[in-house]
């Protein structure tokens, strides 16, 4: 070492944190982020102070403290919702189908409804039986799949930070987009494809529903929530597709938002002696986001009124009528609800005595395992759900206006729930809190909410976990998707051979033939199709 490079090394040592930002950190009690300062190069100081520079400080520290004082809060009531706004299958005859389906077409062919996707996310399970689709997928975008350093193909954690309890396999690889979207159907279509040609398909009817000639004269825009650890993947994915038919600049996407993780005496986690650890601020983060992004304002200037909200890994998500029901309601509701059987029919609080049906709604804001702790803590033993449990689903209608009061209430309460996790830090795993929020904490800021009933097996294929597992896995979704499409074949007046048992497989009906069964007659009456199958034009 020369005279000279061994007093750049000593100069190096010896200079301190930027002055002004450290009594920043001073000021909330996080100065212990430049602990390790000494011990970094000159490029990971430079990391280090970008990093905490890009940190909201004074937003970051109201959150940390309100959401940690609301822990000590009272438990928020469950009240039933009543009973004149909930909308159950067996109310709803055809006619009002068919008028709210025509309500909901005419305010799509007008421009005012928007849907809103929600695939943001950290973490990507990899079932074996789809390595060989994800390959593929991602040869497309000039990228090849690893297994991460961490983890293990079975799922145990090897140290990135997942509790090992999960019923699925975690990696920070950006394959969240893809994981959850091939399910292994015939046609080897996506569920962001799926969704898409869902979309086209809507368009084509409500402009033929209100004469306006080409389906090119209606547009839906479809606002697409990645994060950061997705966005990237998710952009080339759809670039690399052409959009599946949409034009380009009706697709939008944006981040949702991330937040430092925190241990339990309230200071920053280091994930590396140069790096606040960070995560995903959950799907209810959608709100800021489209606030901070501004796609509140450009919903605003493109007209949109009414907001289809849903998630990526619901493989039977249809608007349907409930845009003619909340265009009919105006202001609440609805909010889709579905029998969920997998939960325990004893977790009780309140039914309706006709139906046997659970109801129930959030007078607060409250996480899901306090909910089932205070349906536990309520439920009784003479109480027995004939129809199994109702339960929110993630499907959603917003009002352009109440998004913006949700946006602006959240931000102003800065609630966060605390879920206590093992986060990769410079001390190995380091116990401390993400902060998420949730999609349905927008409930209590509703002046009412309306509770729309749908059936399972038309509306709710959610692949939350791999294969081998007991419910919501990607064989359980492409099933549901394949029977139903199958009835709408032979109500149709097709017929069906198959080589397996019909509860194993079925055939699957192109988004852009039908959107919910309609017009199959011309292609289906009096032909035979053998599952499994696509039927296209």
């Amino acid at each position: 070492m020369t005279e000279s490079q061994g007093e750049s090394n000593n100069a190096t040592a010896t200079t301190p944190p930027p002055q002004p930002l450290l009594e920043r950190l001073k000021d909330y009690g996080q100065e212990d982020a430049f602990a390790l300062w000494d011990e970094l190069s000159l490029e990971e100081r430079d990391l280090l102070v970008k990093d905490i520079e890009s940190l909201d400080l004074p937003r970051i520290d109201r959150i940390i403290r309100c959401s940690l004082r609301s822990q000590g809060l009272p438990a928020a009531a469950i009240e039933p919702v009543p009973e004149s706004s909930v909308s159950t299958v067996e109310e709803r005859n055809l006619e009002e189908r068919e008028r709210w389906w025509k309500m909901g077409l005419k305010a799509i062919s007008d421009g005012k409804v928007a849907v809103l996707l929600l695939s943001g996310g950290q973490e990507a399970w990899f079932d074996p039986e789809c390595i060989g689709l994800f390959q593929a997928a991602l040869q497309e975008l000039g990228s090849e799949v690893q297994t991460q350093k961490g983890v293990s193909r079975d799922g145990v954690d090897l140290g990135n930070g997942r509790d090992t309890g999960d019923q699925y396999p975690a990696s920070p690889f950006s394959l969240l987009p893809i994981k959850k979207s091939y399910i292994g159907l015939p046609s080897g279509k996506s569920l962001f494809q799926l969704q898409a040609e869902r979309i086209l398909c809507l368009q084509r009817l409500a402009a033929q529903a209100t004469n306006e000639g080409s389906s090119g004269s209606v547009q839906i825009h479809w606002y697409i929530m990645t994060s950061p650890f997705t966005d990237d993947t998710t952009r080339k994915y759809f670039e690399s597709h052409k959009f599946f038919g949409l034009e380009p600049d009706q697709v939008t996407f944006f981040q949702q938002g991330t937040i430092p993780c925190v241990s339990k005496d309230s200071r920053l986690i280091m994930e590396t002696p140069y790096r606040v650890a960070k995560a995903p601020d959950g799907n209810g983060g959608v709100y800021s986001a489209l606030k901070s992004s501004r796609l509140l304002e450009d919903m605003a200037v493109r007209g949109i009124k009414y907001v289809d909200c849903y998630g990526v890994d619901n493989a039977l998500a249809y608007p349907q009528e409930k845009v003619g029901v909340f265009v009919r309601r105006g202001k609440g509701g609805p909010l889709t609800v579905v029998e969920y059987s997998e939960l325990d029919s004893s977790l009780a609080s309140a039914i309706n005595q006709e139906t046997g049906r659970l109801r129930f709604c959030w007078s607060n804001v409250m996480s899901v395992a306090t909910l089932i702790d205070l349906m536990t803590t309520l439920k009784s033993s003479t109480l027995r759900i004939s129809h199994g449990i109702v339960i929110h689903v993630c499907l959603h209608m917003f009002s352009l206006d109440f998004l913006n009061q949700v946006a602006n209430g959240l931000e102003k309460d800065s609630i966060y729930h605390l879920a206590e996790k093992k986060i990769p830090s410079i001390h190995g795993h380091t116990m401390g809190y993400k902060l998420e929020q949730f999609i349905f904490d927008a409930f209590p800021y509703a002046p009412s909410t309306a509770l729309f009933e749908v059936l399972r097996e038309e509306e709710f294929a959610p692949v939350k976990n791999a294969n081998g597992s007991n419910f919501d896995t990607p064989d359980s979704a492409r099933l549901l998707v394949l029977r139903l499409h199958s009835r709408w074949v032979v109500a149709a007046g097709g017929f069906l051979t198959h080589s397996v048992p019909l509860y194993a497989t079925g055939v699957e009906v192109s988004p852009l033939c039908s959107y919910a069964g309609e017009n199959l007659e011309a292609i289906c009456r009096g032909r035979t199709f053998h599952a499994p199958c696509e039927i296209t034009f």
